[in-house]
């Protein structure tokens, strides 16, 4: 077959002009849209000035200007040899650097991570005058300004002793703990000796990265002895479940694998730190979260400031979205109005003294508040207005706006951590007990019911966990006292099946808590005592004989007190 005839006259040019828009188009599309209208309409009119077969070296030269689509045209139909080249080397160029970023930040980064071993031993909540068995851990951290180690609080929960090494080094250094914050997962730790300190840097916080930043995960994982680091980039910033201290706060979501081991480690975002690896999403893949700069500044202010953890602050609120348009109607919010609704409010709270029972939160500090409960964060992100709570030191006051019978009221509201009724956690402390006549008195915790199991909330006792999940304390120092197991002997036999059963009064005086009780059947004067309980339940028993039987059951279970230290009068 013979070639067809070249295309002459008009007819030519025109076919050869479509040819060239048709090439610009496909351009186009490489790009991704990242060259705009605008350019390809430049490169047509140039195309037709200085005539249509240079089209294709004003296509590459159009692409080569553009930064960002380069490894997409260095290959493509409009690369000349000599595009391919420049693409390259300016290709190879950007990788280099970064490259040399990144090698910069993990050096730092290897003068300041630490390998953390922990030895630690947990309360055993139903036998509470005893431990389990210890167990070894390990975990990460690093140092920060004033020499001093930061990590996670489950690193060192409950530790009865804990040692650093450092990068490089098969020297372990004894630590101490200086502080601890189960709620933000955060502590910190110290070492005296002035040998681990040499030729250590500490790390610099940064800011909150925005989406899609890179960073770098420095730590040691499971799986290996020596330092480990994983690259990801930030997926999503928002208020998140810390699972150690069972709140909400702000969290970084990055596609780095954080595994076990890698808690308290840094994530470097350039030379500074943008958060610490704390925890993974269980069954998901590579989905890890960073407690973010915000809540470690606020966790070290408090200890600098107060010398002690204090915990975060809470308005002491349980708040509705109002959505719905007759909700919004029925409590006479105009349409430029947005708020949520107060349906509870904390008796402990400062709040509790101001605002009422279905009075609309529209204004927080200044900051709107939508009718989603959301407040604006940055760009176009929102976050739950909760995080401003979060946010404010103890004692600091908040101008809060409500909508009330349909007129708007601003209030000044002192913040404070508030405890519930029932406490979420217990580490490193005792737990608390007392014990009399083989009747085994405790406050309901958490833990204790978590002793239940990993699925404790089906296993435990239904309406303990229904109160440990939804109460608020009353007053001051409240706390839910129960009958936690009957030691069986001949003064309480018939009352072994009421236990796990709230004790409500004592010889007819309500219980406020466990000491409380303790006092008031150590104080009987009365032939015998008795103790109402849930379900309106009775056990009434001879004091002087239940005195006696005490030690005895003592002696045979083998408890060296018949209530915990904090218990004992000084």
């Amino acid at each position: 077959m013979h070639p067809p005839p070249p295309l002459l006259g008009d007819r030519g040019k025109s076919l050869r002009k479509r040819r060239c828009v048709k090439m610009l188009v496909a351009l186009r599309r490489r790009l991704c849209s990242s060259v705009s209208s605008i350019e390809l309409i430049k490169v047509y009119t140039a195309s037709r000035s200085i005539g249509s077969s240079s089209c294709t070296d004003v296509a590459a030269n159009v692409a080569q200007d553009c930064s960002s689509p380069e490894s997409k045209i260095e290959n493509g139909p409009f690369a000349s040899p000599p595009v391919r080249n420049i693409l390259r080397r300016r290709r190879l160029g950007i990788r280099r650097s970064r490259s040399t970023r990144d090698t910069d930040a993990i050096e730092l980064a290897l003068d300041s991570v630490v390998k953390i071993f922990t030895v630690a031993s947990s309360p055993n909540y139903f036998l509470p005058w005893q431990n389990k068995s210890q167990r070894e851990t390990m975990g990460s951290g690093f140092v920060i300004a004033g020499n001093k180690i930061l990590t996670n609080a489950h690193v060192v929960a409950d530790h009865t002793f804990v040692l650093v090494r450092k990068h490089g080094s098969p020297t372990k250094h004894k630590a101490q703990v200086e502080a601890v914050g189960h709620e933000c997962d955060l502590a910190i730790l110290s070492v005296e000796s002035d040998k681990f300190w040499e030729g250590m840097n500490p790390l610099e916080l940064g800011d909150i990265p925005l989406l899609q930043e890179a960073v770098a995960v420095v730590g040691y994982p499971q799986g290996g002895d020596n330092i480990s680091v994983t690259k990801g980039v930030v997926s999503r910033v928002e208020p998140t479940q810390y699972v150690h201290g069972a709140t909400q706060l702000m969290a970084i979501q990055i596609d780095a694998a954080i595994n076990p081991g890698n808690s308290g480690g840094p994530a470097i975002m350039g030379s500074k730190v943008a958060g610490v690896a704390f925890q993974n999403l269980s069954g998901a893949e590579n989905i890890g979260y960073i407690i973010p700069v915000p809540v470690i500044k606020h966790f070290i202010a408090g200890v600098e400031e107060r010398g002690k953890y204090v915990g975060f602050c809470s308005l002491g609120l349980s708040c509705q979205p109002t959505e719905n348009v007759q909700l919004r109607n029925h409590f006479r919010m105009n349409p430029e109005m947005t708020g949520v609704l107060v349906s509870k409010i904390n008796p402990l709270s400062d709040a509790h003294k101001v605002l009422k029972k279905d009075d609309i939160v529209l204004v927080f500090d200044g900051v709107p508040v939508a009718n989603d409960g959301t407040v604006h964060f940055r760009n176009r992100e929102r976050i739950t207005f909760d995080h401003l709570v979060s946010m404010k030191k103890p004692n600091e006051t908040a101008v809060v706006r409500v909508l009330r019978d349909g007129k708007e009221y601003e209030f000044s509201i002192t913040l404070q951590p508030l405890q519930p009724l029932v406490p979420v956690h217990q580490f490193d402390k005792v737990p608390s007990y007392y014990i009399f006549a083989g009747l085994v008195f405790v406050p309901l915790t958490q833990p204790y019911l978590h002793e239940y199991g990993e699925d404790w909330y089906n296993t435990s006792p239904r309406k303990l966990c229904e109160i440990a999940l939804r109460e608020s304390p009353k007053r001051a120092g409240e706390q839910f006292v129960i009958l936690s197991q009957v030691l069986m002997d001949d003064i309480n036999a018939g009352y072994e099946r009421l236990a796990e059963l709230q004790v409500k009064k004592v010889n007819g005086k309500e219980v406020e808590n466990l000491k409380h009780l303790c006092q008031l059947v150590e104080s009987c004067s009365e032939e015998s005592v008795r103790f109402d309980l849930d379900d309106d339940r009775v056990v009434v028993l001879n004091y002087n004989l239940a005195k006696v039987a005490t030690s005895k059951i003592l002696k045979c279970h083998r408890i060296p007190s018949a209530m915990s230290n904090d218990l004992v009068e000084k």
